[in-house]
């Protein structure tokens, strides 16, 4: 142990802290996930030594964990926990559905990833995982989903409704999304039940994704992969945003749009067509 541990051990009147023994990942096709989530417990151990006042909620939050699992329901749990949901118990189910569902946690790696590549304020993982509630909000929706495919749509609900409350982000259990998605900001997005997203996308604040009146059904978009939503962008009506396609801040679009194009206005219109190598969702343009 450095003298440094023993200065903030001291200070915050807590047990070293040690690097995390044996970290396991839950196996994936993907190398990808076991890299990224090192690089998590790097950073916290490497902020632990310089921030003694950090020492506490990253032990509790990280380092006193062994697999991604744990440490993002260890995040998840502290953000969402109320009095009649309490924390441990939060903890636990949200652990136990990641676990379980390597889909889910597969698809929290991708978005974590997608968010240190496409956010240029963004300074490592540990800074995703601990602090974005876009990326909080999309997670406690990947584990409401995976409630909700299991037949407990009532406690799918519950996190949904804690969800909007504590990050601003309405999505619907029901709602369909891919993996490498960004809610960027993430304060004010509503995404509807029969939403569906694909991979590689990326949305930013007050987009709504809803219906057009009280129709039942099918009546959500579809939004295709390595598409860009800007902020405050209203999608309405089971209508599909074609793949490689940006929609212009605070564009109503209330007509399918073709893909690899730009579209901009109320309503909304085609302003420009892309090359087919241009990905919006990564490239985070928002001038047209």
């Amino acid at each position: 142990m450095t003298s440094i541990d023993h200065h903030i051990a001291r200070s915050q009147g807590l047990a070293p802290v040690l690097p995390p023994q044996g970290l396991r990942m839950v196996a994936t096709s993907e190398p990808i996930e076991g890299d990224v989530w090192q690089q998590v417990c790097d950073a916290a151990l490497d902020v632990s030594r310089r921030e003694p006042l950090l020492l506490h909620r990253l032990q509790q939050l990280i380092l006193h964990h062994s697999t991604p699992a744990a440490m993002l329901a260890a995040v998840l749990a502290r953000r969402m926990a109320s009095e009649d949901l309490p924390e441990p118990v939060l903890q636990a189910l949200m652990q136990d559905v990641l676990t379980c569902d390597e889909s889910a946690l597969r698809q929290a790696t991708s978005d974590l990833a997608a968010v240190k590549e496409r956010d240029p304020a963004c300074p490592d993982y540990l800074h995703v995982v601990l602090n974005l509630k876009g990326f909080h909000a999309l997670q406690t929706h990947r584990i409401a989903h995976s409630l909700w495919r299991s037949g407990r749509a009532e406690l799918a609900f519950a996190l949904a409704s804690q969800a909007s409350l504590v990050f601003a982000v309405d999505i619907h259990p029901a709602a369909c999304i891919g993996s490498g998605v960004m809610l960027d900001h993430g304060t004010g997005i509503v995404i509807g039940e029969t939403t569906v997203i694909e991979d590689n996308v990326s949305l930013l604040q007050n987009v709504t994704l809803g219906g057009t009146g009280k129709e039942h059904g099918d009546r959500h978009p579809k939004i295709r992969s390595g598409v860009m939503i800007g902020t405050g962008a209203k999608i309405l009506g089971n209508i599909e945003v074609g793949t490689m396609s940006k929609v212009a801040a605070g564009s109503v679009v209330l007509k399918p749009v073709p893909p690899h194009c730009t579209v901009a206005g109320v309503p909304a219109r085609v302003v420009r067509r892309h090359r087919d190598d241009s990905c919006p969702s990564m490239e985070m343009d928002q001038t047209i």
